[in-house]
């Protein structure tokens, strides 16, 4: 884990966020949303940074590309947080020989009725956990596109909604290429987060061991109770949306955007719908540590899980070793902040 990563967790609760049209409601919300992490503390130990990036995600709408070497329990911590959060999933291994129609469902046809009838892939969830999405040819790949984008897939002419809520959580190794397919950028400005998980610390990893030496299961998520469910999750969205943001802060995000566009180590830098997710996560972790309003601080812890898999650099960047954290921490530093 990074420390731009480790630096969403811990809120201080400061100050309530006012909600004129449901004023009892927002603290009761956001203790129930923190209780989230607790629950999945149960099965994930030392992966803070990563439970609260998932519920930005949740928070938002938006989705979540995983990446980390094997082991580090990606996938343990998207089921322990679906659990958690009282929503289904369904868990999606992709593989070189897996089609579209294996994601997003295809029409099939009866026998008995001499029809053709829809059958319903497992993109049809709340949480898709995206298992090495880049072990998939791209055409399988863009199978997730409309559905990450519009919460929808399209067969046949007929439009068929997603559940509410939906969220796409995707892992990718980082080490083996052998056999990958990397993503396209049009689908990589799809996830609002990128999230690097990391092999945990001493003191973390002798915490697994004792979990695993007195008995505990992967396998088997029963300790983990749902302490939310999914209409308090909407409410707490349209909390999350009443966060105000004033103009120079708006003018904050707008001049980090055009300042990874103009460093002479990028070839390509965000888009508008990256500054759009920025804001949007801003708003959600200003909601989570007991913020009314983003200040540029939300802003800044935001910015490198948010922006770091859509900054594209150039070759003889990439050769002296420079990396795309580094590049955004060099933006950071270099762009005038709002008093």
């Amino acid at each position: 884990m990074t420390e731009s990563d480790a630096a969403i967790t811990n809120p201080e609760h400061t100050e309530q966020p006012e909600q004129p049209e449901q004023p009892q409601q927002p603290e009761a919300l956001r203790e129930a949303m923190n209780r989230v992490r607790h629950e999945v503390g149960k099965a994930v130990v030392g992966q803070d940074g990563a439970v609260t990036g998932l519920l930005i995600a949740v928070l938002t709408g938006g989705h979540v590309l995983i990446e980390g070497v094997p082991g580090v329990a990606k996938t343990l911590l998207v089921r322990s947080l679906s659990r958690a959060l009282g929503l289904d999933t369904k868990r999606i291994q992709f593989t070189p020989d897996l089609m579209p129609g294996d994601v997003s469902g295809s029409l099939i046809y009866d026998a008995r009725t001499g029809e053709f009838e829809f059958r319903e892939g497992p993109v049809f969830t709340n949480i898709v956990l995206a298992d090495e999405i880049n072990r998939t040819p791209p055409k399988t790949q863009a199978a997730l596109l409309e559905a990450m984008e519009e919460h929808q897939v399209s067969t046949d002419g007929v439009t068929r909604h997603l559940p509410d809520p939906f969220l796409v959580a995707a892992t990718q190794n980082p080490i083996e290429h052998e056999g990958t397919y990397s993503l396209p950028e049009a689908q990589l400005d799809r996830f609002l987060l990128k999230l690097i998980i990391g092999v945990p610390s001493r003191d973390a990893e002798l915490a697994v061991l004792r979990r695993h030496a007195s008995g505990f299961d992967p396998r088997e998520l029963g300790g983990i109770e749902a302490v939310v469910s999914a209409d308090e999750i909407r409410a707490a969205r349209r909390a999350v949306a009443s966060v105000t943001v004033s103009d120079d802060v708006l003018a904050y995000v707008v001049d980090l955007a055009r300042a990874t566009r103009e460093s002479p180590s990028v070839q390509l830098g965000v888009s508008p719908r990256a500054s759009t997710g920025l804001l949007a996560a801003a708003k959600a972790w200003a909601w989570l540590s007991g913020y009314s309003a983003i200040t540029p601080d939300h802003v800044q812890t935001m910015v490198v899980p948010t922006w770091r898999h859509r900054v594209r650099l150039r070759t003889e960047a990439e050769l002296e070793g420079v990396s795309v954290d580094a590049v955004l921490g060099s933006v950071l530093q270099q762009t005038r902040v709002p008093l």
